[in-house]
């Protein structure tokens, strides 16, 4: 089940009447039947991978209670690294088997053996994996951190695990923030159920008419790359940045929206990265969960940027590697997260990775200034072109995307697939990134405006957006389902 579907429409009601009116007297029941609507949620996409959920759960829930129960930091660690292995394996087995298997066969070939492999296997990637293994290995890290304490009611546990608003596409979040929400008596909230709503319609707005409506025309860029001249594969490329932004922003906002209906705050994932002055600013504001997760479990383990120079750059190129591997097991993004790396390495030389945490730009004004513009244009550029790697199907389509835009640097007009105004598309982002703008200050109020009839204006426009620009044509899935 997705969020944008008919099937959640009828799902999200249901759910919400039960939880408030049937179910809300006693925690355990109501985090009982939270649990139960999640499985629910995932299981209409495929019940059979709801075993994996469960297996995850209860392996985290039981090493939880070892490894704070265990009086040694070798029996801690020996604890710790079976949840690892486990999750991890577990990631590795459905998302990287055949990856490894083909690289291997295609590493042979470079010195002549000519192998035909009959150990690939035709496995199905399991919706949300990357995700809610993370989460049920950050609960043991913690743990193991001595952060937190286990939980010992496993209901709880296991709803903190599979929370349907997050589970297949994130936030990935803490038990600290999620689990202790999850543990504790919620009560109605009306202004919490609102700004829920608001963010629900913000999010949908984002995926309908920003990603849904772009996408058409990245994929035929993307897939006939060969037939276009540079004009039109930047245009491609482009409008990719903003595709990926509106797709998984607005999930995020849908997933945000949808948990305060149930009285539970999830963590901001994405704060404006368009607007972001350089690459370490962007990685601040995009996908703020996953990053916060490397940050806290591998770049500090490792040394963070208190070990020196050097092994602080091998930290940096650690941490984006992985990232880009967690995102696929394709070689894409593996050189996707190396020009990150690239990217951030010089701001952290300059000492500027760290210098735009607390604000926003433009500060206090109405519009950026000229240095800001270029730092803004510098950023987006930069980041734009790593997503010829992130969107293209192998390397060789991505070097031969960058080689067709050297070689035929012309210009032509682009002709939309389904026939529609390219005029209209350009109006769109730019009044998009003009409101965004107007709104960066605060990613969980969309609409925060003083006056009722502007508010009343901008969410009749919202609404009008949506129901002009869907098109049952267009393949409404979000993006990051496939990782």
């Amino acid at each position: 089940m997705v969020f944008n579907s008919l099937d959640f429409l009828i799902f999200l009601p249901i759910v919400f009447i039960c939880y408030w009116f049937l179910f809300s007297k006693k925690i355990k029941i109501q985090n009982s039947f939270l649990l139960l609507a999640s499985y629910l949620f995932y299981g209409l996409w495929d019940w059979r991978f709801l075993f994996l959920i469960f297996a995850s759960t209860l392996v985290d829930f039981i090493i939880g209670q070892a490894i704070y129960n265990s009086n040694s930091d070798k029996k801690r660690k020996t604890w710790l690294w079976f949840s690892v292995i486990f999750n991890v394996g577990l990631l590795g087995f459905f998302k990287y088997y055949n990856f490894f298997i083909d690289s291997w066969v295609d590493f042979i070939s470079v010195f002549g053996y000519d192998l035909k492999s009959s150990w690939t296997l035709q496995i199905i990637l399991p919706v949300g994996i990357s995700f809610y293994t993370f989460q049920t290995m950050s609960y043991s890290l913690d743990i193991f951190y001595k952060r937190l304490k286990p939980t010992k009611d496993f209901i709880s546990f296991a709803t903190f695990v599979s929370f349907f608003p997050q589970l297949v596409a994130g936030p990935i979040e803490r038990a600290s923030n999620l689990l202790s929400q999850i543990t504790t008596k919620r009560t109605f909230d009306s202004k919490q159920c609102i700004e829920g709503l608001k963010l629900i319609l913000w999010g949908m707005f984002k995926k309908v008419v920003i990603a849904d409506s772009i996408a058409p025309i990245v994929d035929d860029i993307f897939a006939n790359y060969t037939d276009y001249p540079a004009s039109t594969l930047i245009l491609g490329v482009s409008l990719f940045s903003f595709q990926v932004y509106g797709d998984f922003s607005g999930y995020s906002d849908i997933a945000i929206g949808t948990s305060k209906l149930f009285g539970i705050e999830l963590m901001s994932n994405f704060k404006f990265p368009t607007f972001s002055r350089n690459v370490a600013e962007y990685w601040q504001r995009w996908h703020v969960s996953l990053s916060t997760w490397f940050r806290h479990y591998i770049y500090i383990p490792l040394g963070g940027n208190r070990v020196g120079k050097i092994k602080s750059i091998r930290n940096i190129i650690i941490i984006f590697l992985v990232s880009g591997f967690w995102h696929g097991a394709n070689w894409t993004f593996i050189v996707w997260g190396a020009i990150h790396a690239v990217l951030y390495i010089p701001v952290f030389l300059m000492g500027r990775n760290r210098i735009y945490m607390n604000t926003v730009v433009a500060e206090n004004r109405w519009f950026p200034s000229l240095t800001e513009i270029a730092q803004i244009i510098l950023t987006f550029s930069l980041v734009t072109f790593s997503r010829v790697f992130f969107r293209s199907e192998s390397i060789t389509d991505a070097f031969g995307f960058i080689k067709q835009i050297i070689s035929n640097f012309n210009y032509e007009s682009y002709q939309h697939p389904l026939g529609y105004r390219m005029i209209d598309y350009f109006i769109l982002l730019g009044l998009f990134t003009v409101y965004e703008f107007r709104i960066r200050r605060d990613e969980r109020a969309p609409f925060k405006f003083n006056s009722k009839i502007v508010r009343f204006i901008i969410y009749t426009l919202v609404i009008l957006g949506m129901l002009l620009f869907y098109d049952d044509r267009i393949d409404r899935s979000f993006i990051y389902f496939q990782f």
